[in-house]
């Protein structure tokens, strides 16, 4: 019987000399590279609605993921001392407590208004875009209305219309 360990080697030993196979049967021009190739397409690029939300959200998850990356340097850090951890703690809490927030804002603008929109809250500032041809000032009103119910404080809202 094979144990699990000897199916393992196997397994390997089959799969490097597949590609040791795979090598030598290749042709000698791809692997020193002479061959090139230009090839010519003409590309149609169509940018939708939401394509300028999807950019706006990756963007602001590239600066979140390093600034929660920096965070958790400073927690794991021997040199750091216990405020500054308990500083950046607080700072990663707040950190998550507004992106929960800013995705909590988002599902409730698509339920009341049936509008797909990208929010950015900032301590007391919030950023709402939404991706719209018509700019209706009664409209963003009602957003920045609605954005308020959930705040007990006075927030800054801004509301922008992309087109």
């Amino acid at each position: 019987m094979i144990n699990k360990q000897s199916m393992w080697f196997l397994t390997l030993l089959s799969l490097v000399l597949v590609l040791g196979v795979y090598y030598v049967t290749m042709p000698n021009d791809i692997l020193s590279g002479s061959v090139t190739q230009e090839v010519n397409k003409e590309v149609d690029v169509k940018v939708s609605e939401e394509d300028v939300l999807i950019a706006m959200r990756a963007n602001r998850d590239e600066e979140v993921s390093s600034q929660v990356e920096e965070l958790e340097k400073v927690l794991s850090s021997d040199e750091a001392t216990t405020e500054e951890k308990n500083t950046a703690f607080e700072e990663l809490k707040l950190l998550n407590l507004s992106i929960s927030k800013e995705e909590e804002l988002e599902e409730k603008l698509l339920n009341d208004f049936g509008i797909k929109s990208y929010i950015e809250v900032n301590k007391d500032n919030i950023k709402v875009v939404i991706n719209s041809k018509e700019h209706d000032a009664s409209l963003a009103n009602k957003i920045m209305r609605s954005i308020q119910e959930e705040y007990e404080e006075k927030m800054y809202i801004t509301v922008q219309f992309e087109s």
